[in-house]
């Protein structure tokens, strides 16, 4: 099968080494000609250092190699999906795969990434939208360390199709079909990191992020179930997996954004300071939302919301939460 990766970042690079070891004909597409270049001599020094990778990843800036691709992967952030699928449905030939990997929602509408895709690529040039998602952090996949992923999705053939092709010794692929819920566990949880960075930030140490993940969990579980998902999905890797594992290391950017502005005590150095891509900081404001709209108690959620956008400090708002009515645990 012939796989185009959209997006030359440390994600869809780490992907690009999956399908290569599993000696998958797999090209890498981007717009920045440093990494796509660097991609071409095996390596990805922006992301990965002096890393070689496998020396059959191709890569490219030519968007017309996707023409004849099976599958087409999309690896950039959640606000270029739209425009991504907007310049690939004209050129593609045949129904593709099409497989998600960002976390989060569409930054007009809110809808899931999955929605966007099917709603941009045109219904006689998808066979399905298969979201590749769980806790992995790039930096570990890409030096082959032991990771678990699920492919969600509501085709299940297709659902096998992406298990079977990126599942080898080193990356375990498993399958499910609450697209909601998993969509909805993997978004949740970078706005939790937020927090959980930013507690860590303060000074806190591991009863705090021990709390906090498990408080977090109960927040994901109420609005996701509210949202049409499964109470069973949240206990997967698409849930309390990719929470646990965003939550405690400082690979996520969601827990390092939070851990700046927890140690500065104000959002403030993030707004003024902030060049990556931090898909949580967005997040809060779609859950701060949807939870206002549905009468859903979300008290972290909220006070990540009043740090960022209220200009509240982080140290208040840890104090605000331990000092709130107190009720039994479930």
């Amino acid at each position: 099968m012939k796989t185009v990766i959209i997006g030359s970042g440390s994600w869809g690079t780490a992907l690009g080494q999956v399908l290569a070891d599993n000696q998958e004909d797999v090209t890498v597409w981007g717009v920045n000609k440093d990494e796509i270049d660097d991609i071409c001599t095996h390596h990805n020094r922006k992301f990965f250092k002096d890393l070689t990778l496998n020396e059959h990843i191709k890569a490219t800036m030519d968007l017309n190699v996707v023409k004849d691709a099976d599958m087409v992967v999309f690896s950039v952030p959640t606000i270029a999906i739209e425009d991504v699928c907007t310049q690939i449905a004209p050129l593609l030939t045949k129904k593709i795969i099409a497989i998600n990997t960002s976390k989060g929602f569409h930054p007009l509408t809110n809808e899931r990434m999955s929605n966007v895709i099917r709603r941009f690529i045109p219904e006689e040039k998808l066979s399905s939208v298969v979201s590749l998602i769980g806790p992995s952090h790039a930096e570990e996949v890409v030096l082959r360390m032991l990771t678990t992923i699920c492919a969600v999705s509501l085709n299940e053939e297709d659902a096998k199709t992406v298990q079977n092709v990126f599942s080898n010794r080193y990356l375990r692929v498993y399958r499910g079909n609450d697209e909601v819920g998993s969509e909805f566990g993997v978004a949740i949880k970078n706005t939790i990191a937020v927090a959980s960075g930013v507690l860590s930030g303060l000074g806190y140490g591991d009863n705090t992020r021990a709390a906090l993940i498990t408080r977090g969990l109960s927040e994901m579980i109420r609005i996701g179930v509210a949202m049409g998902g499964r109470k069973e999905t949240f206990m997967g890797l698409t849930g309390i997996g990719d929470l646990i594992v965003t939550c405690t290391s400082v690979h996520s950017r969601n827990f390092q954004a939070g851990y700046d502005i927890g140690k500065a005590n104000t959002a403030d150095v993030f707004w003024k300071t902030n060049t990556k891509t931090v898909e949580g900081i967005r997040t809060a404001k779609v859950l701060h939302q949807l939870a206002a709209d549905k009468g859903i108690e979300m008290p972290i959620v909220n006070e990540v919301y009043k740090v960022l956008y209220e200009g509240k400090e982080p140290r208040l708002s840890a104090q605000d939460l331990m000092e709130r009515d107190l009720k039994a645990e479930l």
